[in-house]
């Protein structure tokens, strides 16, 4: 997400579920890592790393219609 500081500051002040959406992406992109670390992940792991990919990119498109109704 290539936005102005500015306008993610703002929206992360002002609108509780932009911060909500955006303090759960920076949590998935944490978790992502870790998992990214490890040298194997187990059936398991790659399960839960599949559905943290889906639930930032769900996050992400929410984030991303939120700051094109406030800049259009």
């Amino acid at each position: 997400m290539d936005i102005d500081q500015t306008l993610l500051q703002n929206l992360t002040e002002t609108n509780p579920r932009f911060r909500m959406l955006f303090e759960e992406h920076t949590l998935f992109e944490k978790q992502l890592s870790e998992y990214d670390k490890k040298g194997y992940l187990s059936p398991q792991e790659e399960v839960e790393k599949n559905k943290v990919k889906k639930m930032k990119l769900v996050g992400k498109d929410e984030m991303e219609e939120i700051i094109q109704s406030v800049t259009a």
